[in-house]
């Protein structure tokens, strides 16, 4: 049986010299259960990569986000499905955000940004940094 695909829009959010680096929250799935992960969400139909950033990081940290260049998109095979996660350049907005569905945050230089447990596939896109 072939794998569902998500297509999935990441902010890397980058201010200061630092990226903006979340984790994830714990979950059934042991392969991303409090892994960290750059902040992002699903593409609903008829959404651009662009809009998706725009709603999700609204909905799950109540900030806004000013998304720039597509840095790039990678693909991954997890257990249960594939995943197309395609990263923004990003800056944040006025103010601080609010971690809805995160367990913890970082500001990291990119020296730093491998020492964190990512996702496979958010791991994938620091070789695009």
């Amino acid at each position: 049986m072939e794998k569902p695909t998500i297509k999935v829009a990441a902010a890397v959010i980058y201010e200061n010299g630092k990226f903006l680096c979340m984790q994830r929250c714990r979950s059934t799935k042991d392969y991303i259960s409090e892994h960290w992960e750059f902040p992002g969400g699903k593409i609903e139909d008829g959404e651009t990569g662009y809009d998706t950033l725009l709603r999700e990081i609204r909905e799950e940290m109540a900030w806004q986000v000013f998304v720039g260049p597509c840095i790039g998109t990678v693909e991954h095979d997890y257990p249960d499905f594939h995943i197309t996660l395609t990263a923004y350049l990003c800056r944040g907005g006025e103010g601080e955000f609010k971690m809805y569905n995160h367990l913890d945050y970082k500001w990291l230089t990119i020296e730093e940004l491998p020492t964190l447990k990512w996702t496979e596939a958010d791991r994938k896109l620091l070789e695009l940094l």
